[in-house]
C-alpha cells in the first residue's frame, strides 16, 4: 500500500496510518504554539470575559495574544523561581545533603510563583 495517495474528485492527501488512511494534515500548526498558562487565560477568558474573548477571536488576534501571554508568563515563572530559590538559599548543595528538605523547599517555591503568576496575568 503506498504511504501517501490523493483523492482526485476532492484533491484531499490522505497518509497510510497502521491499517487506515488518514487525511495528512499541516506538519506545523498555524501560528506560535499554546502553553499551559495561554491554555489557562483562555479558559478563564472564555469563561468570564467575554467581550474579550470575541472582540480577539473575531478580529483573528486570539491565537497571538494567547501565544504572547504564555511567553510573558513562563518567562515571569521560571525568573521569580530563581530568584526565590538565591533568596532562601536553596541550593545544589541543599540538593546533594538534603533531597526531601529540597524538594519540599522547590515545591513551595513554584506554588507561590505559580499564585503570582496567576494574579499577575492570567487571571486578572
Amino acid at each position: 500500500m503506498e504511504k501517501f495517495i490523493t483523492d482526485e474528485k476532492t484533491g484531499l492527501k490522505y497518509e497510510l496510518v497502521g491499517d487506515y488512511y488518514l487525511i495528512a494534515g499541516e506538519d506545523e500548526p498555524e501560528g506560535k504554539p499554546i502553553g499551559i498558562w495561554g491554555q489557562r487565560r483562555l479558559r478563564y477568558i472564555r469563561e468570564h470575559k467575554k467581550i474579550l474573548y470575541s472582540e480577539l477571536l473575531t478580529s483573528g488576534r486570539l491565537n497571538d495574544y494567547l501565544a504572547e501571554l504564555d511567553e510573558s508568563a513562563e518567562a515571569m515563572f521560571s525568573r521569580l523561581v530563581k530568584e526565590l530559590a538565591e533568596k532562601e538559599g536553596v541550593t545544589e548543595t541543599l540538593k546533594a545533603k538534603d533531597q526531601m528538605a529540597w524538594v519540599q523547599a522547590m515545591n513551595n517555591i513554584r506554588n507561590r510563583a505559580a499564585e503570582v503568576v496567576y494574579n499577575d496575568l492570567i487571571y486578572n
